[in-house]
């Protein structure tokens, strides 16, 4: 029996709510096979991250070929990278392995505040991963600085994803997550766009929605789905991993990553 792969490219998140841990969890609710190709480990909680170590690029780089060389990637996934280093060698070896279905999710900050980017991270991951992309993910903050896009609308969410766009990437989504209003967020594709509408969840700050909706994103398609499906699974299960959320400690609560991909 085999099923489809996704490889994750992310740092390690030692209370399990977000990085490499929700990642596999979501990877595993979809039903496909997760690899990892770590390239950080974090000291962190529900109050913050109190430590960081970056991996070295080739070591990074190692993981990937050791992956791809034997088990095979459908489908990706980037989350912390951490340095400009490891964010131009995943660029490299995508481009080398022929790495298809490349869902990046720009992480620039951790939900408790905490930088998870050095300095100069931000004109690599311009010019060198973001062109590689089939489709960019941004949270509201993120589109921002990768576009110059101040976003307070829908109308401006559009803007900044026409911006985003012209870095190089095939699709971008950016999220709705951070400004008030429902939660819609807004795809271009270098042709249309397409609004994905659902109710917002009140309540207080949860830890690991993006990197469950890249992941559920690079789930859908390693399983086949267009993408505007994908994004639509993908939305529907962290909505609801969000309404079913895990108070597990002091500070942010926890996707529920035990509700069905089913469901909705």
């Amino acid at each position: 029996m085999t099923v489809p792969t996704v490889l994750t490219i992310a740092g390690s998140d030692s209370s399990g709510g977000a990085g490499i841990q929700a990642d596999l969890k979501t990877m595993s609710a979809f039903g496909v096979f997760g690899t990892t190709a770590l390239t950080a480990v974090t000291a962190q909680n529900t109050l913050g991250v109190t430590e960081s170590l970056f991996l070295s690029a080739e070591l990074v780089a190692r993981q990937i070929d050791a992956v791809v060389e034997d088990v095979g990637v459908d489908a990706a996934k980037t989350g912390m990278l951490g340095t400009a280093l490891v964010i131009e060698i995943v660029a490299e070896r995508v481009g080398r392995h022929r790495i298809p279905n490349l869902v990046v999710d720009p992480v620039m900050v951790a939900t408790s505040g905490a930088s998870l980017m050095e300095d100069d991270c931000l004109g690599a991951l311009r010019t060198a991963l973001i062109p590689r992309a089939y489709i960019v993910t941004p949270n509201v903050p993120e589109a921002e600085v990768l576009s110059g896009v101040s976003i307070v609308s829908l109308e401006t969410m559009e803007e900044a994803a026409r911006a985003v766009h012209g870095l190089g990437a095939a699709n971008v989504l950016v999220k709705a997550g951070h400004i008030e209003g429902s939660a819609t967020d807004v795809l271009f594709d270098g042709e249309n766009i397409t609004r994905f509408s659902a109710e917002r969840i009140e309540g207080g700050s949860i830890h690991g929605t993006g990197c469950t909706l890249s992941a559920a994103i690079a789930s859908g398609l390693a399983l086949g789905l267009e993408l505007t499906d994908a994004i639509a699974g993908a939305k529907s299960f962290v909505t609801r991993g969000i309404a079913a959320a895990l108070d597990m400690g002091s500070g942010s609560a926890f996707v529920n990553h035990f509700v069905s991909v089913d469901e909705g």
